[in-house]
């Protein structure tokens, strides 16, 4: 990514948007349209009870996938984990994403999540789904500590690598976008 480029409220969209266009592109994906506007969250994403926005931010990063046998000893992509980092609205880094699935913001607050529902995306039918997922306070006061549902919305890319795995063990990566809602 060009580091000229100066993270605002839009920049720091542009700019991931770019890195992930350019990121498919070299993965020999087709490009993706990625609209600026948000889907309204379906229903089943909804969290029962009333709940507070904590934080709403932009996620860049990868879904690794490894090589594994299936039932029938079939060689096939096996999701493994995510890696992404979250920026607010500034374009300034404040939650790291990775397996567990697990959040950890940069003042020491973390949290690991277990997924309650999932819903495709309707904007882009490849993408990895949509999720709500509940939370369970895994340390440290600070952002994340009073987050109780996580949802991931706006996905874009990330699905298993098209080409097929040939070597038990291989990894793939698969560059993604989306928005995390921490709700308490």
């Amino acid at each position: 990514m060009d580091q000229s480029i100066r993270r605002g409220s839009r920049g720091v969209r542009l700019a991931t948007r770019r890195a992930f266009a350019i990121a498919t592109a070299l993965a020999g994906s087709v490009a993706l349209s990625l609209a600026l506007a948000q889907s309204p969250v379906p229903g089943v994403l909804q969290p029962a009870g009333m709940t507070h926005a904590v934080a709403s931010l932009e996620a860049s990063g990868v879904q690794i996938y490894v090589c594994r046998r299936d039932a029938a000893n079939q060689l096939t992509w096996t999701f493994l984990a995510p890696q992404a980092d979250l920026y607010d609205a500034s374009g300034r880094l404040v939650v790291r994403h990775g397996a567990g699935p697990s959040w950890e913001a940069l003042d020491g607050s973390r949290i690991t999540g277990k997924l309650l529902q999932h819903a495709a995306n309707p904007d882009d039918s490849a993408a990895i789904p949509m999720l709500l997922l509940s939370s369970t306070n895994a340390g440290g006061p600070g952002l994340l500590s009073t987050v109780h549902y996580v949802q991931r919305l706006a996905t874009h890319g990330g699905a298993a690598p098209a080409q097929a795995c040939v070597h038990e063990g291989e990894e793939g990566r698969s560059p993604y976008l989306a928005e995390y809602v921490f709700l308490e």
